[in-house]
């Protein structure tokens, strides 16, 4: 991303009244960031959704000072910026309407082919919990998944520290900016979890280390992955509340199932029992729900269809997977612009021809 749009990206960040969702509109009408301060306000308060409300301190001049500044600070600390709009940006969390313009990223993270899980939990983790999540990470390993946290007490710091002894990528998505490392007396793995991975954030450095800002932290804990796991959980937690933003995003939820008289399992029983998680024992679970699979070498060799046969629909729905990748239902009907029972009688018909396989978390794939 260039300086300048990123000037105005973070200018756009900082307008008090709006957030991620009316800032992705105004900037799909405008543009750029930039043309969003460019444009006239009358224009922009007709926008749908919009209005006079919305967009009475857009113009104040404290956003492009304070824009300046971060700028500066994101330069001189050498902090990486990725937009939602660059292909640097996470893909899972491109499809989450509330996800950040801009997140901030700070180590050595890769966002690549591999699974992203994220495994959060009680602050008070016992040894149960301890247990259950080193080996968890242990036996997952061969699929060399990446590992995200909060980088907080209890559950957090366990996963990250089991994915850093297993060689694993790690993520801690903080709740603050990089002026600051909370909570200090982890200030002592910031080095291994850069080594291993990293940090990100959608806080400025200057921001303030409130209670709002976990909860709003979680929104990309659930968001960048493929499947949350909640290890342990009380009947109230913030992991309960990233299980459900996963849930509202589609994505795959897993519970760690404890003693019902047991404090910190009464929160993913719960959830299990709701149906707002699938029940997690081992990790074969996970790998079977997911539908992960090692590369094991062909004992022959497999000869292809080489012509199949599909009708004008079913070809839309198939060019459209074979260029655009993985995609959720929704997405494919309304690129399509077919219906959703239209869309999943086709999607049927492809699966059953071999050429499109379902994923977790209604996602599909052409072959």
């Amino acid at each position: 991303m260039l300086e300048e749009e990123l000037y105005y990206a973070l200018a756009l960040q900082r307008v008090k009244g709006i957030g991620d969702v009316i800032a992705k509109k105004l900037i799909s009408y405008c543009g750029s960031p930039k043309n969003v301060f460019k444009e006239k306000k009358q224009i922009l308060e007709k926008i749908n959704g919009i209005g006079s409300f919305t967009i009475k301190h857009l113009f104040d001049k404290e956003n492009l000072i304070e824009a300046e500044k971060e700028l500066k600070y994101l330069q001189k600390n050498e902090i990486e910026t990725n937009y939602f709009l660059d292909d640097n940006y996470p893909n899972k969390l491109k499809h989450c309407i509330d996800a950040p313009i801009l997140i901030f990223k700070k180590g050595n993270i890769e966002f690549d082919e591999r699974p992203l899980i994220s495994i959060v939990g009680t602050r008070k983790i016992t040894s149960y919990g301890r247990s259950f999540c080193e080996k968890l990470i242990e036996e997952i390993k061969e699929f060399n998944p990446i590992i995200v946290s909060g980088f907080a007490y209890g559950v957090d710091i366990c996963a990250h520290k089991a994915a850093i002894k297993n060689n694993l990528q790690t993520i801690g998505v903080l709740a603050h900016g990089f002026e600051k490392m909370y909570p200090k007396s982890h200030i002592k793995y910031v080095n291994q979890v850069c080594e291993n991975g990293g940090f990100i954030t959608d806080f400025w450095h200057s921001d303030s280390l409130i209670r709002e800002n976990f909860l709003k932290r979680n929104r990309i804990v659930a968001g960048i992955s493929e499947a949350t796991i909640i290890i342990e959980s009380a009947e109230k937690g913030g992991s309960l509340v990233t299980a459900d933003i996963a849930n509202s995003y589609n994505r795959d939820v897993f519970a760690v199932p404890g003693r019902s008289f047991d404090t910190y399992s009464k929160g993913c029983n719960d959830l299990i029992k709701r149906n707002k998680a699938a029940i997690l024992t081992s990790a074969n679970d996970l790998i079977e729900m997911l539908n992960w699979e090692l590369e094991k070498p062909s004992t022959a060799p497999i000869q292809k269809q080489l012509f199949i046969e599909l009708n004008e629909e079913e070809q839309l729905v198939y060019g459209f997977l074979n260029k655009n990748g993985k995609q959720l239902l929704d997405v494919i009907a309304v690129n399509c612009e077919l219906k959703i029972h239209k869309i999943s009688t086709l999607l049927f018909n492809l699966e059953m021809k071999g050429v499109v396989k379902p994923l977790p978390g209604k996602l599909f794939e052409a072959i």
